[in-house]
């Protein structure tokens, strides 16, 4: 099933670039290990993501006309995604990654431009008529559309990365009103507690993840069910930024196509896993037929379980 997703964040102009060690010691000129350059930002990646994988994508985001923008511009165009969502912002969101050994990374985001930007709700409703999914972004420019999205019908995604409260302030307007809740595992404490916390606080929350790197992810279900499944990772890991856009991305298309959660969660952990051997691994996202065939290749682990006991 082509699913229609509308996704609301960022795009920026990105650069990957190899460092021997953190932390960075000082010296005046270095040469990188390697270095890429691509078009990524957390809506940027997950949009590519879901149109690889056959969705019907509706990209929401403020692009700059300055060079940056004009690459980014591009990029969205090859890809099918430089729809009617696309408004001008006065400069272009850039952003700069540094990749350790083991592909440990450091990413320096320069949000600013999309801070500034007042998105017109009426563009985002329009682009979210008939859709199966929201995806509404963390990005500071969404939070004030996210409360009038709440009434559009539409269930609402979001992923709010390293959050560390079930009551923080920034992120209570998607908190409040997504149906689907993804997080970072490095902050929230003991998983099942935070799942617990989750869904005691936001009622309209069915279902809430949690990426753990290497450890795999889990999923809570408002009904008590945990699925958690181990981590998979067909190469040797190079650059992990941008792990749990794909997993997420991954996770959200599956489960529309399907509506089965845990292997929702199995795809979105082996193409996770997968991406992270790439230098650049938002420029590297695999096709439904690719995506199934590492999954048979690369089983992961799933275990279903209880959060409530």
């Amino acid at each position: 099933m082509t699913a229609a997703i509308v996704v609301a964040g960022v795009v920026s102009l990105y650069v990957s670039a190899a460092v021997g060690e953190f932390p960075v010691r000082y010296a005046p000129s270095r040469r990188p290990g390697w270095m890429e350059a691509g078009v990524s930002g957390a809506a940027g990646h997950i949009a590519r993501v879901q149109r690889m994988l056959g969705d019907d994508v509706r990209l929401c985001a403020p692009v700059g006309r300055d060079a940056a923008g004009l690459l980014i511009r591009g990029e969205l165009g090859r890809l099918g995604l430089a729809g009617p969502g696309i408004v001008d912002s006065p400069a272009s969101c850039l952003g700069l990654v540094l990749v350790g050994p083991g592909g440990r990374r450091m990413g320096l985001p320069h949000l600013a431009p999309a801070d500034r930007i007042a998105y017109p709700f009426e563009l985002l409703a329009e682009q979210a008529r008939g859709a199966d999914m929201a995806v509404l972004t963390n990005a500071r420019f969404v939070r004030p559309l996210v409360p009038r999205a709440a009434g559009l019908a539409v269930p609402i995604a979001v992923d709010v990365h390293r959050i560390a409260d079930p009551a923080d302030e920034y992120d209570r307007p998607w908190l409040e009103h997504a149906d689907v809740v993804f997080c970072s595992h490095e902050r929230i404490g003991e998983p099942r507690a935070w799942i617990a916390a989750l869904f005691a606080r936001h009622r309209r929350c069915r279902m809430v993840g949690v990426g753990r790197g290497p450890r795999g992810a889990l999923l809570g279900l408002r009904d008590g069910t945990l699925i958690a499944v181990e981590a998979v990772t067909p190469g040797a890991p190079v650059n992990t930024s941008g792990a749990g856009d794909a997993l997420f991305a991954t996770f959200l298309h599956v489960l529309l196509d399907t509506g089965d959660p845990v292997a929702a969660l199995r795809s979105g952990v082996v193409h996770a896993g997968w991406k992270i051997a790439h230098r650049l691994p938002v420029a590297a996202s695999l096709p439904p037929p690719e995506l199934a065939a590492l999954l048979d290749a690369a089983p992961p682990e799933a275990r279903v379980g209880r959060w409530d006991r």
